[in-house]
């Protein structure tokens, strides 16, 4: 992934979940990936999808079963 590429899908996330602490940041080692964090919390992956020359991107969160406790106590 480009750097534009990084910035355009942060904005795009941003913007999505009203949320401007969530941050797209290069993967070390790889281009086809990118990490999503909010805050300093890492929460996800974007994976870039290539085919027959149209990109894409799919964002792949876990949530654990203990992340679900926490929040509803």
């Amino acid at each position: 992934m480009t750097k534009d590429e990084l910035m355009n899908l942060q904005k795009y996330l941003q913007a999505k979940f009203g949320n401007p602490q969530l941050q797209v940041r290069a993967r070390p080692k790889k281009d086809d990936s990118a990490e999503v964090y909010l805050g300093e919390e890492f929460i996800g992956v974007l994976y870039l999808d290539e085919d027959e020359g149209e990109r894409s991107f799919n964002f792949q969160m876990a949530i654990l079963d203990i992340d679900l406790e926490e929040v509803t106590g």
